[in-house]
This record gives C-alpha cells, sequence and structure tokens, in this order.
C-alpha cells in the first residue's frame, strides 16, 4: 500500500498546503514539458526546412517539416497508454518523473542532430525518432500532471486547479518562443548552423529543475485510497488492466477524443502555420515571434480564468463559448497576420489566444472528470492525446497543403479549420457535464 496521507487523516490547512504544493509542481512540470515539446513547433516554422530539408521548396520543406512535428502527436496516445497503465497501478507521480527524464534528455539530443548537408536525409530520420520520444513522453505527462491537481484540489474548485496543468503551454510556449526569438537575431547562416539549437540544449538544464520539483511532491490521496480499497475488496483476484476498462465503455474515450479535437487544432495552428504566413507577408521573423510569445504570456491568465469560470457554469458552457468565439475571429485573425505590421500581429495572437484559452481551461478537468480513479489516468491520458493527435497532429501540414494548392487562399484554411471547430462542438453537447462528479468513487 502506498504511504500518502489520506484525505481523511489530514487536517484542512494541511490539505490545502498540500493542494497548492501539488498545482505548483505540475504548473512547473508542465511548463517545462511543453517548453521542449512546442519548442520543437517553432523550430519547424523557421529553421527546420533549411536544416533538414535545403534545396526543396520553400512551402515543400514547410510541409516537410510539419510531417515530422506530427510524428510526436503521433506517439503521443502511445505515452498516454503506457504511463496510464502504470499510473494507475502503481501510482502518478513515479511516472511524472520518468516522462520528464524522457523528454528532457530527447530534447536535448534534437539540438545535436547534423544538418542535411553532414549526414543527408538521416538527420531527418533522427529527428522523427527523437520527435517520437518527445510524444511519448508528453502523452504520459499530461495525464499526470492533471491527476495530481485535480485529485488534490477541493470538488469545488477541480476545474481551476486542474486548469494549471494546461496553463503550462502558453508559459512553455511563451519560454520558448522567446528562446528562438533571441537566436534568431543571430545572422541567418550563425542562426541555421548553431542558433537555433542553444534552446534545445537548454533542455537539461530544465530537467534538473524539473526533476527537483517533481520528487517533493506526495502521491495523489485519491489514487492511494481507491487501491487501497481494491486491495482490501479483491483480495487474491487478478489486478485490472486499466486500458480494458476503458475500453469497455468506449463511448467517453471517443466522446471526449472528438470533443477536444477543434482545441488542438485552433492551438497549434498559431505558432506553426500562423507563424509561417505572417513571415511570408513581410512581418518580420524575431517580431513575429515576440509577438506570439507576449499573447502567449496574456492568454495564461485566460486560461486559469477559464478553468474558475468552469467550476461555477460547467465545463461544457465554457467551452463551447470559446469555440465559437475563435472560429468567429479566424477571418479577421489572418488579415491581420497577412499585415505585415508586428503590432497588428500581436493583436491577431492575443485575441486569438484569449478566445482559445476560454475553451483550453477547463478542458483538463472536463477530460480527467470522465474516468473512475483506477482507470483515469489511461483514460484521460489517452483520450486527452487522442484528441492532439486528430486535431493537431496533421493540422499543420493539412493548412500548409490547402494553402499551397489553392493558389495561397486563407478561405479554404478557414473553411477547414470552421468545419474542425463544428464537429468538436457537437461532441462536447454530447459529452456529459462533469462538474459535479464524484471523484472518489471507483467506476
Amino acid at each position: 500500500m502506498l504511504a500518502t496521507p489520506q484525505l481523511s487523516t489530514m487536517s484542512t490547512a494541511a490539505q490545502r498546503k498540500e493542494a497548492r504544493t501539488v498545482i505548483l509542481s505540475s504548473y512547473l512540470g508542465s511548463t517545462i514539458e511543453f517548453y521542449d515539446f512546442l519548442l520543437y513547433a517553432t523550430a519547424a516554422a523557421v529553421a527546420f526546412p533549411q536544416v533538414f530539408f535545403a534545396g526543396a521548396d520553400p512551402w515543400v520543406g514547410v510541409v516537410a517539416a510539419y510531417a515530422t512535428f506530427a510524428a510526436g502527436y503521433v506517439a503521443r496516445p502511445l505515452g498516454g497508454v503506457i504511463f496510464g497503465h502504470f499510473g494507475d497501478r502503481m501510482g502518478r507521480k513515479g511516472m511524472l518523473i520518468v516522462s520528464m527524464t524522457v523528454m528532457g534528455l530527447s530534447s536535448a539530443a534534437i539540438g545535436l542532430i547534423p544538418g542535411a548537408s553532414l549526414i543527408g536525409p538521416w538527420g531527418a530520420v533522427i529527428l522523427v525518432l527523437l520527435r517520437v520520444l518527445q510524444g511519448i513522453a508528453v502523452g504520459g505527462e499530461w495525464g499526470g500532471a492533471a491527476l495530481m491537481a485535480l485529485e488534490h484540489s477541493d470538488p469545488k474548485r477541480r476545474g481551476f486547479a486542474a486548469s494549471f496543468v494546461n496553463a503550462g503551454a502558453p508559459t512553455g510556449a511563451v519560454l520558448g518562443t522567446l528562446m528562438m526569438g533571441l537566436v534568431s537575431a543571430l545572422p541567418g547562416p550563425a542562426f541555421l548552423a548553431w542558433g537555433w539549437r542553444v534552446p534545445f540544449l537548454l533542455s537539461f538544464a530544465l530537467l534538473a529543475v524539473g526533476l527537483f520539483v517533481r520528487m517533493r511532491v506526495a502521491e495523489s490521496p485519491i489514487f492511494a485510497a481507491a487501491i487501497a480499497a481494491e486491495e482490501s475488496t479483491a483480495a487474491g483476484t487478478k489486478p485490472k488492466v486499466p486500458l480494458l476498462e476503458v475500453l469497455r465503455r468506449p463511448k467517453a474515450l471517443i466522446f471526449i477524443m472528438l470533443a477536444g479535437a477543434a482545441g488542438f487544432g485552433l492551438q497549434v495552428v498559431l505558432p506553426t502555420f500562423s507563424v509561417t504566413y505572417a513571415v511570408s507577408k513581410g512581418a518580420p521573423q524575431q517580431g513575429v515571434l515576440y509577438a506570439f510569445a507576449a499573447a502567449s504570456a496574456i492568454s495564461i491568465v485566460f486560461v486559469l480564468f477559464g478553468g474558475r469560470l468552469s467550476d461555477r457554469f460547467g465545463r461544457r458552457p465554457v467551452m463551447i463559448a470559446g469555440l465559437l468565439l475563435f472560429v468567429a475571429y479566424l477571418f479577421p485573425m489572418f488579415a491581420l497576420l497577412g499585415s505585415g505590421n508586428v503590432w497588428l500581429v500581436f493583436a491577431a495572437f492575443t485575441v486569438a489566444l484569449v478566445f482559445h484559452s476560454t475553451l483550453y481551461g477547463p478542458l483538463a478537468a472536463f477530460v480527467s472528470e470522465q474516468f473512475g480513479t483506477t482507470s483515469r489516468y489511461t483514460g484521460a491520458a489517452l483520450g486527452y492525446q487522442l484528441a492532439t493527435l486528430i486535431g493537431a497532429g496533421f493540422t499543420p501540414g493539412i493548412v500548409a497543403s490547402l494553402y499551397k494548392d489553392s493558389g495561397q487562399s486563407i478561405g479554404v484554411v478557414v473553411g477547414f479549420l470552421a468545419a474542425m471547430a463544428v464537429l468538436s462542438a457537437i461532441f462536447i453537447l454530447l459529452t456529459r457535464e462533469s462538474k459535479d462528479n464524484d471523484l472518489t468513487t471507483v467506476r
């Protein structure tokens, strides 16, 4: 049995202090993980086409770089299954330490890959393999971090607590984009030769910080209590397989996957295609990166605000509102991005991320609350990562291809993103409201 303080034996003050520590840990851990993962998105927009796909048509190189980007999303559900299984059987904390280690080492290794001029296509092959490791690590990271925050928090503030995990994504994007923006100030040849590698190599330092934080948190008390209850009532029986428990009721998994897809598709278009589009229309590359970083910093507050709103009004109404606002804004957003003016580009990113945050803030709680305690890590991680796969994994490549093949028509891109949003809105409405679910019930 896990040696973790139980909720029933801890004072209210001790519970709140423990919850704050865990939420901070989840936020910092998520920030570090997404710094590594989303840094790749920015590099795929501004460096990888020239480094690993040199000699190709510029937009062909962009599409090829986005294809390697998609490999990480393909691997994320696998990470959700692997880490979810052991997280549901052995505990959340240990899996979070492993996922962070895998992410930090694979990200730093990306900064050491020789370019096409030295090893030809093998550079791209190694890039894909390391991207797959990144995907597996993030697939395990998100579920564990979200559950640790969710399962330590007050039931009436679960949306707000879990939103700190999703707030790690824009925070990581800020750090990664700022670092890439700094090194992009180098002369072009120096940036492509070694400058873009520096942010990846910094992952070694971030890994050390992250592991220090992760080692100091306690295991989830709800999980520990559920495992103890299961052991006392099922002595001598074969342990349940979390994945099979989830797949026995696939409706929740499928609905979560489709409900979350558009949120990730809209999210990933911003640091990938939108950055490339703004630069192609005459905006300076460094200015665009800084504009996105500043807008991401502003959005952190709104991610938390979205989570807090969902505690009051429910997950579904807040998510639907954010989704509809973002879709209505798509044409104005691309008009601003295509202006060539950095300040207008900043405005475009800021408004887009504020709308998206309203959708993204409640998502961690919405997904995690659909599953029982002893299969929650597997169900939440797998559902969330399948949503990222279909929503974000291929979207940058698809929209870049649509834009190129349509004679650079932005209307085709908007139409694709709007159709994805309508699909997700339907499945958000079909998925049950989870705000008042009892997480201590093992279903």
